[in-house]
């Protein structure tokens, strides 16, 4: 994979504060955000890139790691400890062969670029070395839905490190949940396994319906003669209309519950969660003298 500037990406450098990176991020955030870009393949992917970048900037001990070793920062231990094992096979086989390395730096004269080289198998290393393997690094993304979007099993493409992603998005998934893609991260290192990609779902909030677990709430407003009288009332759920009785002096704030009328159960078919409605009583306005008379009447009695 090529190396991304994560300083370039936030606009940021490398002297910027927690403060600096968390600002920048939320501005580029609102800017490239793809609900902004419908269909702009380049503006998902340098989002992707931003989301990347946050991830690792807004990290102390991910970012220190970043700052020494680049893209490969998440292999850092893996070189620390391959170091390591370098050095001590050096001063072994100096031992044997006294006289072929100065070892005064620990690297037997190399810089650590050239160290890193020998790592990769490229052109340097020692003699009887051999080459080391890594995994690829994973990917962090994130895929936008609505409530609705997630109401129901549906494909959805992803763009990732410039390449298309068809996945399945299952019915009942919910607001941060993580999957992973075994393999679909960056390819791995001298034969090694490819990294993982996982995805966090960020749902938006929906404008008439609040969801708890798989639970629903809605409210929906009835008239005042309705709420004394009683009647019915259609009400639109996620799944289709349905006709739900009002018993006769219903209270402001009461609440009925539509069993199985909520949100799909996560990988479990056919199971749902409950709707809640909330009857909001309307009170009617620009009374006629009639209307006015009638309800003083009704007052007094």
């Amino acid at each position: 994979m090529d190396f991304v500037d994560y300083y370039a990406v936030l606009g940021v450098p490398k002297t910027a504060s927690d403060d600096d990176i968390k600002k920048a991020y939320r501005k580029l955030a609102r800017k490239l955000h793809p609900d902004l870009n419908p269909n702009d393949p380049e503006a998902s992917k340098k989002f992707q890139q931003l989301n990347e970048a946050n991830e690792v900037l807004s990290d102390p001990e991910k970012r220190k790691k970043y700052d020494q070793y680049g893209k490969d920062w998440q292999h850092a231990e893996q070189f620390e400890e391959a170091r390591r094992q370098q050095q001590q096979s050096r001063q072994q086989y100096a031992r044997s062969d006294a006289g072929d390395y100065d070892f005064s730096d620990g690297f037997g004269g190399a810089d650590f670029s050239d160290f890193l080289s020998s790592m990769f198998g490229q052109e340097g290393g020692f003699r009887g070395g051999r080459q080391t393997t890594f995994r690829g690094q994973d990917y962090q993304a994130e895929l936008q839905l609505t409530l609705r979007d997630a109401y129901t099993t549906h494909k959805q493409t992803m763009t990732v490190d410039g390449k298309n992603i068809r996945i399945t998005v299952p019915a009942g998934i919910e607001n941060g949940q993580k999957i992973k893609l075994a393999g679909y991260g960056s390819p791995g290192v001298n034969g090694g396994p490819n990294g993982d990609l996982y995805i966090t779902f960020v749902i938006a909030d929906d404008s008439r319906y609040k969801r708890k677990d798989n639970d629903l709430y809605v409210n929906e407003e009835i008239d005042l003669y309705t709420a004394l009288l009683g009647g019915e009332k259609v009400i639109e759920t996620l799944d289709g209309k349905v006709k739900v009785t009002v018993p006769p002096e219903t209270q402001n704030g009461a609440k009925v519950r539509l069993k199985g009328k909520g949100f799909p159960v996560y990988k479990k078919e056919g199971s749902f969660g409950d709707l809640y409605v909330q009857w909001q009583i309307k009170l009617p306005t620009n009374l006629t003298d009639e209307q006015k008379e009638l309800f003083r009447k009704l007052a007094s009695m």
